[in-house]
């Protein structure tokens, strides 16, 4: 699959674009993703998972942490194209 297409479908679901724009305001630790929805972290884990494939969230470890970061690259390069 290509980038683009994973973008698309990234932004497809909308519990992805709420956590978009809760690590937009700042990067989150996984742990206050999973805390700000109504689902199991497995779940949470699973949309972070389409958000990294398609290169909008990096993941950064900090010991046992998780940090989640807002990648904008991917979107910037579908607005230019």
């Amino acid at each position: 699959m290509e980038t683009e297409d994973r973008v698309f479908k990234a932004l497809a679901a909308p519990t992805r674009r709420r956590i978009l724009d809760l690590i937009r305001a700042r990067p989150r630790t996984t742990g206050e993703l999973c805390d700000g929805f109504d689902t199991t972290r497995f779940a949470v884990m699973k949309h972070l998972r389409v958000l990294a494939d398609a290169r909008l969230v990096l993941v950064r470890r900090r010991g046992r942490e998780r940090w989640n970061v807002l990648n904008p690259v991917p979107i910037r390069q579908i607005a230019r194209r």
